[in-house]
């Protein structure tokens, strides 16, 4: 049938389908599909469950770290507990900016280089086509017998030149190695030289008796920091390449191998909290090497050149991932600090409620990991609709998480929270926070999705901003409703926080606005 004239339709029924045209309706493409295990739902899963198993694994290392200095007495626990605050704030503002730039920048270059292969393959199997064609008109002779004893040898020389052509030549991985160990070398630095002074602001003064063990056990783990900062840029380049499973089971073998030492070196060699220093250390450098093993395996690390670090690049969009992880930071750590000004029964019930919170947070991650790897690829191909699919796939499976895990707190929690304290003034008021932890794991998972889905559009200039702005409207009801209403008000505020930053996350796609202008010609 031919093609209706739009010139024969009325206006106004024009008018209707653009106006019912929307790039609103991302967020419900295919979602009768939403559980289908197609190719982009395997990929998905592929990337998102190792991901976020790689990112419980180390949580889960560290309750059993804690475990066992638990054994040695109290004095050494709180001390431990301050001195691993410290260390992972540090880290955490050098952490995130470094990951997920180099996860969306890999994806980026991996997919350019995959698009110039594909390309130069192509001409080369035009070539020889043409090549074969001429070899068909030229009879053979002696001379060409002759040359076919050297066959051998050739054949070595194009197999060696084959194992040398797999390993890829990724800038943005050269630059975000480079980056991380200078990281980890300045963040060891700024820890051991300042141990006192920084945990004397943490509270711990020279007269505690808490002062000792927190010197000896930050002293000793900050020796770590810089394969901390490596194996974890590392795993931003194994995001970027859509490879979880090996950060995985570098993270599983690195935090076993801590347990195991943990008893050793803390009860049989009698070294107490450095000794869980110690094994902690060495787990952190087992994870780095696995980790680089695996990578020089499949990349070529060494840039032709100190130009092809891209190292501007990099400092330029992880200072704006800076500025969000400090807003981010800044808005939990206020809220923290307002709860223990209501006294030692809120705080101890804001701070089980708040670590229960954050820790589901961990499962939406992996979709966010997942996001970011497939979409970053999609743009860098200038594959749009394969950007729109994936986005509304892991925004869907996000909601669908974000539901379960509701139901799952709101039940299991009113059980449960009698594994954390049996104090019943404290039982009360977590009851209390309950339905607000739960009720918000929908927003929460769709906050955390949208994220990775940003960093996969590399829209990180909206992503800091939007965040600040979040962060000074979060801050503000943080303030008032805390001041006015307590425990509750607290709670409340932060509800108001997460879905600030989830519809940020909706404004820009539902918009189409920034990366995702295309959007408007697609629906």
């Amino acid at each position: 049938m031919a093609a209706l004239d739009e010139s024969l339709v009325p206006s106004s029924l024009l008018m209707s389908k653009e106006q019912s045209s929307s790039p609103l309706q991302v967020f419900f493409k295919d979602a009768r599909n939403v559980f289908k295990l197609d190719e982009l739902g395997l990929e998905i899963a592929e990337i998102a469950f190792p991901a976020a198993l790689a990112l419980t694994a180390d949580p889960v290392a560290s309750l059993v770290d804690t475990a066992f200095i638990g054994q040695i007495g109290p004095v050494e626990l709180a001390a431990v507990g301050v001195s691993i605050a410290v260390f992972n704030q540090v880290s955490r503002i050098a952490i995130f900016p470094l990951v997920s730039v180099t996860t969306s920048f890999v994806a980026e270059d991996d997919a350019a280089s995959k698009m110039a292969t594909e390309l130069e393959s192509g001409d080369s199997e035009r070539c020889s086509s043409e090549n074969s064609e001429l070899k068909e008109l030229i009879p053979t002779n002696d001379t060409e017998k002759g040359e076919n004893h050297s066959s051998f040898s050739s054949d070595n020389v194009t197999t060696v030149a084959k194992l040398e052509s797999e390993r890829k030549h990724i800038p943005s991985v050269s630059s975000a190695l480079v980056i991380g160990g200078v990281l980890g070398l300045l963040q060891a630095l700024f820890l051991i030289s300042g141990a006192i002074p920084i945990l004397a602001f943490m509270g711990v003064k020279s007269d505690s008796p808490m002062l000792t063990p927190a010197r000896q056990y930050l002293t000793l783990r900050s020796l770590g920091a810089p394969a901390v900062l490596l194996s974890l840029a590392m795993q931003g380049v194994f995001r970027g390449l859509k490879d979880t499973k090996t950060p995985l089971y570098a993270t599983v073998a690195g935090d076993a191998t801590n347990i195991i030492l943990d008893p050793i070196f803390m009860f049989v060699f009698h070294l107490g909290v450095s000794g869980a220093a110690i094994a902690h250390v060495i787990s952190q450098y087992l994870i780095a090497l696995i980790l680089l093993w695996r990578l020089l395996r499949q990349v070529d690390v060494l840039p032709p050149t100190i130009k092809d670090l891209q190292l501007g690049r990099f400092l330029k969009n992880g200072f704006l991932l800076l500025m969000r992880v400090v807003a981010v930071t800044f808005c939990v750590t206020l809220a923290a600090s307002m709860a223990a000004r209501q006294g030692s029964i809120p705080m101890a019930a804001f701070q089980i409620c708040l670590q229960v919170w954050l820790a589901t947070s961990l499962l939406a991650d992996g979709l966010a990991v997942a996001g970011q790897a497939i979409l970053a690829s999609a743009f860098a191909r200038k594959e749009h609709h394969r950007a729109t699919a994936a986005a509304s796939r892991v925004l869907q499976w996000g909601m669908v998480l974000g539901l379960v895990l509701c139901a799952v707190l709101g039940i299991g929690l009113q059980f449960a929270s009698r594994l954390f304290t049996k104090d019943v003034d404290v039982l009360h008021l977590i009851h209390i926070g309950i339905p607000f932890v739960a009720l918000t794991q929908p927003i929460n998972a769709l906050a955390f999705v949208f994220d990775g889905i940003n960093f996969g559009a590399s829209d990180f200039a909206y992503s800091a901003y939007s965040m600040v702005l979040v962060a000074i409207i979060s801050i503000i009801c943080l303030v008032i409703l805390s001041s006015s209403h307590g425990f509750i008000g607290l709670w409340v505020a932060l509800s108001i926080y997460m879905s600030l930053r989830m519809l940020a996350g909706f404004w820009r796609i539902g918009t189409a606005r920034g990366p995702w202008t295309f959007l408007r010609n697609q629906f």
